[in-house]
């Protein structure tokens, strides 16, 4: 079972790639972010996302996506270009007859370090631990990545 997960942005989109061999047993296959420029057209950050997004599941043949689920944010703009970059994600996920899991950050937490306020440094620790790494990923979107894979493989018997 090979898992795709993503933390979906429009300027730094987080993937972390995991295989599953058995319920606590994980071999990270690759992980990074996809970053776009700041400064560009919306729709350009899209087109590259959507690009990459797609390279990334020709290349892993993934069985299922698991994204995080948009929370509530101050900010509606942040909140929207968000959106669209989780829809260029899901549409793939569509395109590709991919199962989808979603997890919001509570969740995440929550399965990962059994606090769903735990900080970010808990959840990257627990990641680590969790796949056997002498090291906690970088950059935290592709760690935070992985955590969301790390929790559809929970799930997932």
């Amino acid at each position: 079972m090979i898992i795709l997960g993503i933390d979906p942005g429009t300027t730094t989109t987080g993937f972390g790639i995991l295989q599953k061999i058995s319920r606590d047993n994980y071999k990270v296959l690759n992980y990074g972010v996809i970053h776009t420029m700041p400064k560009i057209d919306q729709k350009i950050k899209l087109f590259e996302i959507d690009k990459d997004i797609k390279s990334l599941i020709k290349k892993y043949k993934p069985n299922l996506m698991s994204i995080e689920k948009l929370f509530y944010n101050k900010n509606p703009k942040t909140i929207i270009s968000v959106s669209q970059a989780r829809g260029v994600c899901l549409l793939n996920a569509g395109i590709y007859n991919l199962r989808v899991f979603e997890y919001t950050p509570l969740q995440v937490k929550n399965t990962l370090v059994g606090y769903g306020r735990a900080d970010k440094a808990q959840v990257q620790y627990m990641v680590k631990n969790i796949l056997n790494l002498s090291y906690i990923p970088k950059p935290d979107d592709a760690a935070d990545a992985l955590a969301i894979a790390i929790c559809a493989g929970l799930e997932i018997q």
